[in-house]
């Protein structure tokens, strides 16, 4: 029996085997590189190791490290959760070979299926050795690895090269390995896949379907089980062939399949030999913990000749702290409160954590179990919208729309979503009367230390900027009251405004942060009463977007050097994210104060180009 574990991974993956590992009363270890030395998974392990540095590769993805930390804190078993080195065989050996309990398949069978061409070529399949105008659009991919890194779309043969070439070099920083492949690019295809489970004694589940369709940067979004509006025949067929791929690596423990599907075909991806970020929407469908069969599995317990029945449907949106409206940057700053009502939430954020630069920027996975999808959609849209996310810019605004998107109701949406419907998705939409409920919170907030006045007093003014613009309230203080043009203040204090809006009572909860103030959803943030000097850049200067690494610089790029409208410059990375920086004109290169390994924060001069006459 499995006594300790150590969970070789960070964030909410961390914090969630954690618990379900207390659950089984197993105590459990946590590793954590410098940045995360008071991160949430360590405060709810039972001990913690360091692992010197920040950077993945110093850290999470130095396996001789954490088998050490493992002997020395006496843990008997590692979870390697998902992404670093869920699925490298080397490290799968080591935990072994030190006499621990690996929770995850055997290295065989991570090895079969670790590299896409290789998997490939154990069902049967080929990729296309040479790429001719014909087979356009195609997908570039890195062999090893997953989560959307080295993948690029090309549609236009002259562009391979270079797709090749960034795909080649993310792949080298991502995974150590820098092998591509080319593959169709199904147009309009849906991304449906399997979980499956395996046990030692020859028994694999099929646990339904899964899709995964509503993808940015070929990372999912939101992700629901069982697959909707997809024929049974298919949902068999697809979950045979996933069984069919465990029993050819004779695989053990949790995994999944993954497919594009178009129409009634089915084109396969890949295995993923490890828990998948989306396995909750399984867990609340079969109403398992797949945790907790993880390491029954891996304490050599036997699976049930049959899954559980499944019942219901769920759905998973993923809470990322980034800005969908401006090519999906991540954002970095405290995260002041994080609450969303009635669903379940797996985070590894807890109020007043810091959202840092040095990994994924996903916050938290908020799940729905309904009887019906239609339910199931209705609950998750109403939680998140009436969630407390108070903090940096997320993806919240964006989830809410997309669930409630006639395309996604219909379960006619497929991985070009975004693509299409990005911009109607992103546009500002701010509560018409949150500047106001926020300037009357405050008022009356410093109403309460002297500033209350039992006389009429002269209109008063506040600004704020919401969703990039600038608005400009008034308020008067009256014997009665607050009071403003156009609404009735039935109720003012520093949390709670109520206005009466054409006979209507509107409630706005307030909360204040510095001068980052939230009124419900709606952001804002409390502008000066007099207007501050601005930094005024030179025309064509290229600021930093967010704050990241500067990864590299395009070849030939120097100071003097004609570039064209578009061109590549250099490229940031931020949050496991590449970004690439463009000239904005034709012109010259006159400054360029970028260089590879240089950390930068939002609004840093980058480079500057000078447009031709």
């Amino acid at each position: 029996m499995i006594t300790s574990v150590l969970v070789a991974n960070r964030g909410e993956i961390a914090c969630r085997i954690a618990r379900t590992s207390r659950e089984l009363g197993i105590r459990t270890v946590a590793v954590h590189s410098d940045a995360d030395a008071d991160a949430l998974h360590t405060r709810v392990a039972d001990a913690t190791v360091r692992l010197p540095g920040a950077a993945p590769a110093e850290t999470y993805l130095r396996g001789d490290l954490i088998v050490k930390a493992a002997l020395a804190a006496g843990a008997d078993a590692v979870h390697p959760g998902y992404g670093f080195l869920s699925e490298n065989a080397d490290f799968a050996r080591a935990v072994l070979d030190a006499g621990l309990v690996w929770i995850g398949p055997p290295p065989e069978a991570i090895e079969a299926m670790a590299s896409k061409t290789r998997a490939k070529k154990l069902m049967g399949l080929e990729p296309p050795a040479t790429v001719t105008a014909d087979d356009l659009p195609v997908l570039v991919k890195a062999a090893a690895g997953g989560g959307g890194r080295g993948m690029r779309i090309v549609r236009d043969l002259d562009d391979l090269d270079a797709a090749l070439t960034a795909a080649r070099a993310e792949a080298l920083g991502a995974f150590g390995d820098d092998e591509v492949f080319v593959e169709p690019y199904v147009e309009g295809g849906r991304h449906v896949e399997v979980q499956i489970l395996a046990d030692t004694h020859g028994t694999v589940w099929a646990l339904g379907t899964r899709d995964c369709s509503l993808q940015r940067r070929h990372q999912k979004v939101i992700e629901e089980a069982p697959a909707p509006d997809l024929a049974q025949e298919l949902a068999d067929r697809l979950g045979a062939m996933a069984v069919r791929a465990a029993r050819a690596v004779d695989y053990v423990g949790a995994g999944t399949v993954e497919f594009l599907v178009a129409g009634d075909r089915a084109h396969f991806l890949e295995m993923n030999t490890r828990l998948q970020v989306e396995h909750p929407v399984t867990e609340a469908v079969f109403g398992i913990d797949l945790v907790a069969l993880q390491i029954r599995v891996a304490e050599g317990a036997a699976l049930d000749a049959e899954p559980p029945q499944a019942q219901g449907h769920a759905i998973e949106a993923r809470l990322y702290a980034e800005d969908p409206a401006h090519r999906w940057a991540p954002q970095t700053g405290t995260l002041h409160r994080l609450a969303v009502p009635d669903v379940r939430l797996d985070t590894g954020y807890a109020d007043g954590d810091t959202i840092g630069v040095h990994y994924d920027p996903m916050l938290a996975k908020a799940v729905a179990h309904a009887p019906t999808r239609a339910e199931a959609i209705r609950k998750l849209a109403s939680a998140l919208e009436r969630a407390e996310v108070h903090g940096p810019v997320t993806n919240r605004d964006l989830l809410v729309r997309s669930l409630r998107h006639g395309e996604f109701t219909a379960a006619r949406m497929d991985t070009g979503f975004y693509e299409r419907h990005l911009a109607e998705l992103t546009e500002p939409a701010p509560d018409p009367y949150a500047a106001l409920a926020a300037a009357l919170a405050d008022a009356q907030g410093r109403s309460r230390f002297g500033g209350w006045r039992n006389l009429p007093s002269q209109p008063q003014s506040r600004r704020f900027l919401v969703a990039g613009e600038e608005h400009e309230v008034h308020y008067r203080h009256t014997r009665q009251g607050l009071a403003a043009d156009g609404v009735r203040v039935v109720h003012a204090d520093s949390g709670l405004v109520v206005l009466e809006v054409d006979g209507v009572h509107r409630r706005f909860r307030v909360s204040r942060y510095g001068d980052q103030v939230y009124v419900g959803p709606t952001a804002l943030t409390a502008l000066p009463r007099f207007r501050a000097p601005t930094t005024d850049h030179v025309p064509g200067s290229l600021l930093a977007p967010m704050p990241g690494t500067v990864v590299r610089v395009a070849e030939g790029v120097t100071v003097g050097a004609a570039v064209e409208a578009g061109q590549p410059l250099l490229w940031l990375e931020a949050m496991k994210m590449e970004h690439r920086i463009t000239a904005p004109a034709g012109g010259t290169l006159s400054a360029l104060h970028a260089s590879p390994g240089r950390q930068v924060e939002v609004g840093t001069l980058l480079a500057v180009v000078e447009s031709a006459p």
